[in-house]
């Protein structure tokens, strides 16, 4: 399964860092990525394939979520399927 991750908040060392060493640390594999800093901001989306992961979408999401609050930081856990369902026009 794919889901796209999104990260934002105010711009510090060490976000991508943390975000994928938890991703790492969850056999979680990124796809693709896109980041840029808007004035002080950060923002992030990335494309991961969580097929080799033991745990599921709700717990990589969950630890995820936890990261961002102690980082300052939203960070959200979609499906692709359920994102593309969303975002279609």
């Amino acid at each position: 399964m794919k889901a796209i991750i999104t990260v934002t908040g105010k711009d510090t060392t060490g976000i991508i860092a943390n975000v994928c060493t938890s991703l790492a640390g969850n056999n979680v594999n990124i796809l693709d990525i896109s980041q840029t800093v808007m004035q002080e901001y950060f923002t992030m989306t990335m494309l991961v394939d969580l097929e080799k992961s033991t745990k599921s979408v709700t717990e990589i999401s969950q630890e995820l979520e936890d990261l961002g609050k102690t980082m300052g930081l939203v960070i959200r856990t979609q499906r692709e399927d359920i994102f593309d369902l969303m975002y279609r026009v």
